[in-house]
């Protein structure tokens, strides 16, 4: 896709009310009420608070009225004008649940407005625009927001940046984004927000990079990084490394996220069927390979036994094994040491991949192109 900046005189208002409705009179249907108690003991108290415009997210845009929570705390507003591709506005706020008395999502709405606030309309092609949890998780009926808890909503619009010319506006236009969440009283179907997701990425490592997030890398263990794009399936990354490095590579990084921190790193690999046909024995197919941290880089110290080996070794050399066809054609393959210091890997022309005891997995290409999960715990890529 061509990037377009020449049209930088095109003006995009977005106009959003972000809402909240009370699901309060559901409490007396499903609750026991005596006439003499009442309520005394029980608040029902769901609002906004904490709201945070993410960091340079404004730059390149020009804020009108800034993202702020209205009286009653049920309700955020904000004008923007993007003007650029590449524009964005991005800001979280919490959903609170200050009550005694567990909640749920009843309903939620999500559409986009004509400039009167009342027709709606298809969101152009040139925006992206998206209300989340922080950390991408899809908001759904039935998610719990329990007494005293908070979940933290991510709001994004973006005037997309990789875009053609013809997708561009002609003329300023004026778009209002509705959006509007209604909690109810939990109920026995209620389900806690499972913030446990799957993400992909090609984040490539900087050597000139030496301040936090460190190499441009993604760390096990830890928040995953602002800076970092994350890809929901293995085809957008396979795009996005074979754009940035203008030669297609099948290999990428999947990451395991917990609340937003990175709990499993992998490399996968892809075998194309016309690799499979051209080497005999391989099998066609993605493949995984599963890293481990056993080694902290700041303190120079294991964090395993001298003589551990990752409960993942054998299971990373099978997925090789097989990828590649080790039994028909294990000339292809080799495993060198023994127990910590133990490496297997096979390789054919235009693809490798290794697994090793002490927990560090990749794949790479011919011309110095690879994916890697490292000992001390972070992953990234590399292409020249």
């Amino acid at each position: 896709m061509r990037k377009n900046k020449k049209k930088n005189s095109i003006i995009l208002l977005v106009l959003l009310l972000l809402g909240i409705t009370l699901g309060y009179s559901l409490l007396s249907s499903n609750l026991n009420i005596s006439s003499t108690t009442g309520l005394s003991n029980n608040t029902w108290n769901i609002h906004w608070s904490n709201l945070a415009v993410t960091n340079g997210s404004v730059t390149g845009t020009q804020v009108t009225t800034p993202a702020a929570i209205k009286t009653g705390d049920t309700e955020v507003e904000y004008s923007i004008t993007l003007s650029t591709p590449g524009d964005y506005y991005e800001f979280t706020v919490d959903a609170v649940n200050e009550g005694s008395i567990d909640a749920m999502i009843e309903s939620f709405s999500n559409k986009t407005y004509e400039s009167n606030g009342t027709t709606e309309k298809t969101l152009p092609t040139y925006l992206n625009y998206s209300v989340t949890y922080s950390d991408g998780i899809a908001l759904a009926p039935k998610q719990k927001l329990a007494a005293n808890t908070t979940e933290k909503i991510k709001v994004r619009v973006e005037f997309k940046k990789d875009i053609e010319a013809n997708q561009l506006p002609t003329t300023a236009d004026t778009i209002v984004f509705k959006f509007n969440v209604t909690y109810a009283q939990a109920d026995n179907t209620a389900e806690a927000v499972n913030h446990s997701r799957i993400v992909y990425t090609v984040n490539k490592y900087d050597y000139n990079v030496t301040t936090t997030p460190k190499y441009n890398a993604v760390w096990l263990n830890q928040a995953f990084p602002t800076s970092i794009t994350k890809y929901n399936t293995p085809s957008e990354a396979l795009t996005a490394i074979a754009t940035a490095s203008n030669k297609n590579i099948p290999f990428y990084l999947k990451q395991k996220l917990e609340n937003d921190v990175v709990t499993e790193s992998y490399v996968e690999f892809v075998v194309t069927p016309e690799m499979a046909e051209a080497n005999t024995g391989m099998i066609a197919g993605t493949y995984t390979l599963r890293g481990e941290k056993t080694y902290d880089r700041d303190t120079d110290t294991l964090l395993v036994g001298t003589d551990y080996i990752s409960p993942y070794y054998e299971a990373n050399k099978e997925a090789i094994k097989t990828a590649f066809g080790y039994s028909t054609n294990p000339s292809r393959c080799r495993e060198y040491g023994t127990g910590r210091s133990s490496d297997f890997s096979c390789g054919v022309s235009g693809l490798y991949a290794d697994a090793y005891a002490r927990g560090i997995v990749d794949a790479g290409d011919d011309d110095s192109s690879f994916c890697t999960v490292y000992d001390d715990g972070y992953s990234s890529c590399y292409w020249k």
